[in-house]
């Protein structure tokens, strides 16, 4: 698969246009802050081949799918989009199922993997639970914009739980990263400049969300479904 980066790639197999598959693999890779080169390397291609697989209609072969995929930290059905608009977590059971526990070094690395969490915050009327777009700073810190008058900007000072997950149906597996902290207001321009000029992209929900917060986990712990064979 690798080839020189001078090297062009051909069309047979590629029309030019990007496709379902290229867009997903460029809007995850740029939102996981990687280049073409980087992720080439990663997954044991180059540069070259990841903009042809971006702009052309490729049909890459399986393996190829799998490496640029588990790079990526998503499965080959989220890529393909073959899991778009499939409920997740109804596949069997199977019989050889345990929960492991994950150490706190493979929780970091799995809080730079994904880009959407849920923080769970007490409110005057019960608990709620709100989906975010975030970012890792600082190590584990984990930020997040929000509007002003919000439930999660009104839940400053309080402790909070984030979370993230991953279900992957082919092989009734998955994990979970849990951390656990201190909500805070982040309210120094200079940490403010230094968030909005890194963050990867605005949040999902629109709309003028420029209060910055921040978690800087007191516990951090995940778990894995793992298989005996």
């Amino acid at each position: 698969m690798k080839r020189s980066p001078s090297a062009p790639y051909p069309p047979a197999g590629g029309t030019p246009g990007r496709t379902d598959l290229g867009r997903r693999l460029a809007s995850r890779r740029e939102a996981l802050g990687l280049s073409r080169e980087e992720l080439g390397r990663r997954c044991g291609a180059d540069g070259n081949y990841i903009a042809y697989l971006e702009e052309h209609a490729a049909s890459p072969a399986a393996g190829t799918l799998v490496r640029v995929a588990d790079v990526l930290g998503v499965t080959v059905d989220d890529l393909t989009g073959a899991s778009a608009g499939r409920v997740q977590g109804r596949a069997p059971a199977r019989h050889d199922t345990a929960l492991a526990a994950l150490d706190e070094e493979e929780c970091r690395m799995l809080l730079g993997t994904h880009g959407v969490g849920r923080i769970a915050v007490f409110t005057p009327e019960g608990p709620a639970v709100l989906p975010v777009n975030y970012m890792v700073v600082a190590g584990t810190a984990i930020a997040f914009r929000t509007a002003a008058e919000t439930l999660a900007a009104r839940a400053a000072g309080t402790e909070i739980a984030f979370e993230i997950d991953n279900i992957d149906d082919v092989t009734a597996g998955g994990w979970s990263v849990l951390a656990v902290g201190e909500l805070q207001a982040v309210t120094d321009p200079q940490e403010i400049r230094h968030l909005t000029t890194t963050a990867r992209s605005h949040p999902w929900a629109g709309g003028p969300r420029t209060h910055w917060m921040k978690l800087a986990p007191l516990r951090l712990t995940g778990r894995r479904v793992v298989h005996a064979s």
